[in-house]
């Protein structure tokens, strides 16, 4: 976990405070799902501890400069998390599919009710 000072994300999670932050609009992040490669706009100092996640939540996206979380997926709950700046569009379209998986998400919540 890096030895730094540790907080909450959640329940039974907790963050660090990165060595060195993520500032910029040109952070490579390999989307595990299909195996690709996005750049990420990103300015954060705090990452999460993926040791530390509840069962049955997901680390999604990895940042290709050190391996820390950039994404995480929760799929029983439905709630999905990014540790980025998607509407920055760095790539231009690299997190498009990240809207898209958000609106899926609220289109079946949606049919469900």
């Amino acid at each position: 976990m890096h030895g730094a000072s540790v907080a909450r994300a959640g329940p039974g999670s907790k963050t660090f405070k990165m060595k060195f932050v993520h500032h910029g609009g040109n952070h490579s992040v390999r989307n595990l799902l299909n195996d690709r490669v996005e750049t990420s706009a990103q300015n954060h100092n705090y990452a999460v501890d993926p040791d530390s996640l509840p069962e049955g939540v997901e680390v999604t996206h990895i940042n290709l400069n050190n391996g820390s979380c950039a994404r995480l997926a929760f799929p029983a709950m439905n709630l999905m998390s990014l540790q980025y700046h998607p509407e920055a569009s760095p790539g231009p379209h690299d997190s498009d599919n990240s809207f898209w998986e958000f609106i899926q998400q609220m289109k079946a919540t949606q049919r469900s009710a």
